[in-house]
């Protein structure tokens, strides 16, 4: 497990100018590790590292499976009292013209859910905006950005699906992968990790 800071990649890109990555400087110390699942460049938080392939495929199967636990911290624009857990159910395809953008399409999403609430710690948040836990039940790329973005609170510092006056109030997209639970694969007991926001 290692914690990804914003800014790099999870995997390398295309082009010579997107190699330096997490995998790439995991490898340095650990040469047998691999690649269980990603985040987004511009996301920070807990990755998970296998290594072997017998464990990289069991995990694998268990993110496939929806029985790897994940939260995320997030800072959003808007007040959101959400006292209690909600439901954002908005399907998801990728949008073609502008990718990597995805965009919600009712009838030709794919499923998509996401699970949010408002976060006990509300301190160094900025006046008019909310920090949220968010917890994907589904896994589509952007989903958490798209989704918050769709009910009108998008993330601060996020390039894509904010709008220019949101993406000023942090220099960093405000989403951070902070708690992940999942049996592990050879001992059979619960493993949960934290790793509190930086912001």
């Amino acid at each position: 497990m290692l914690d990804k800071p914003a800014g790099l990649l999870s995997v390398p890109g295309r082009g010579p100018d997107k190699q330096d990555c997490l995998i790439h400087r995991t490898v340095q110390h650990w040469p047998d590790a691999l690649v269980v699942h990603r985040l987004d460049m511009a996301t920070s938080g807990l990755l998970l590292f296998a290594r072997s392939k017998e464990v990289q495929r069991k995990l694998g199967d268990a993110f496939a499976a929806r029985e790897v636990h994940k939260r995320y911290t997030a800072i959003v624009h808007g007040d959101v009292a959400a006292e209690t857990w909600q439901l954002v159910d908005a399907p998801l395809v990728c949008d073609w013209e502008n990718r990597p953008l995805q965009i919600v399409a009712l009838h030709k999403g794919k499923p998509s859910q996401t699970r949010y609430l408002r976060a006990p710690d509300q301190q160094q948040v900025p006046p008019g905006c909310t920090k949220l836990w968010l917890e994907p039940i589904t896994g589509r790329s952007h989903q958490l950005r798209v989704h918050m973005a769709h009910i009108g609170h998008p993330m601060l510092g996020d390039a894509l699906y904010a709008p220019a006056c949101v993406i000023d109030l942090s220099e960093r997209l405000c989403l951070h992968a902070t708690t992940l639970k999942f049996q592990h694969p050879q001992r059979n007991q619960l493993v949960h990790i934290d790793s509190p926001a930086p912001f």
